[in-house]
């Protein structure tokens, strides 16, 4: 069942839709559920090691794609993927009548542990953000 519009105070996308979904689909969706005022978070990978990533194995330390219109990366096994440079984001947040209020790039603390991720090793995310999370208000 949907719910009604102007009910949320706050919308949470980790990954998910924010990178599983066309953002203008996703983010339209998210400010039909805003109040005026409410908060938008999501969590996303960070737009470095998309760059630096390979179809398959670990990012490495050399750009592999171009930033300049980068969108959707079709995978073979995992589907689709929406990558925005930040630019693009700030763009396409402000279409959709959100204010950025934040950007906070995480990288993996000095005693990070391989994980059962192969895309990205403890000593890349040390050095570059691996994951990003993104805060903005809804203006309606």
């Amino acid at each position: 069942m949907p719910l009604p519009g102007d009910s949320a105070d706050f919308v949470i996308s980790e990954y998910g839709a924010s990178l599983w979904c066309d953002p203008d689909a996703w983010l339209a969706e998210a400010a039909r559920l805003l109040r005026p005022g409410g908060d938008l978070v999501f969590l996303t990978n960070s737009l470095l090691v998309t760059l630096c990533a390979p179809d398959e194995g670990p990012a490495t330390d050399r750009l592999l794609r171009d930033q300049r219109g980068l969108r959707v990366l079709t995978y073979p096994e995992e589907g689709v993927e929406f990558h925005l440079a930040h630019g693009d984001w700030i763009a396409t947040l402000a279409r959709h009548g959100f204010t950025v209020k934040a950007l906070h790039e995480l990288y993996a603390p000095e005693d990070a542990q391989p994980t059962k991720y192969e895309w990205v090793t403890p000593a890349w995310a040390r050095r570059w953000p691996v994951e990003e999370i993104w805060a903005a208000t809804w203006r309606s």
